[in-house]
């Protein structure tokens, strides 16, 4: 399992001590600091079943700057956001937890951790 997380962030910091409580085997990744790839990012969107606009932080000055509500969001612009994404990963919503049973969440309520923890 790994959570991709920024340190700064509350909800973070709450995933990572549930996975704690529940005494699951995790890997952190500071995606701020490592980035994902265009690859890693369209494999984990699609472990999500999301597409890349449904987790895009639209509210981070550099949304704004970019312009991004203006953005369609089509299938045909789906690179145009990912692109997005991987150049200025503070867009991405955190914390996102991919699990060993190749499910994936946008992992920000209690709930949706748990869904990922080994049963």
């Amino acid at each position: 399992m790994e959570i991709w997380v920024n340190p700064a962030c509350a909800k973070c910091r709450s995933a990572v001590s549930m996975l704690d409580e529940a005494g699951a085997e995790y890997t952190v990744r500071k995606y701020l600091e490592e980035p994902p790839t265009t690859k890693e990012l369209k494999a984990v969107l699609k472990r999500l079943g999301l597409e890349p606009w449904e987790i895009t932080r639209t509210t981070e000055p550099i949304a704004k700057e970019l312009g991004l509500k203006t953005w369609g969001r089509e299938p045909a612009d789906r690179d145009r956001w990912i692109e997005a994404l991987v150049t200025h990963p503070k867009l991405i919503q955190r914390p996102i937890i991919t699990a060993d049973d190749g499910t994936a969440v946008v992992a920000r309520t209690p709930e949706a951790v748990q869904a990922v923890l080994p049963r």
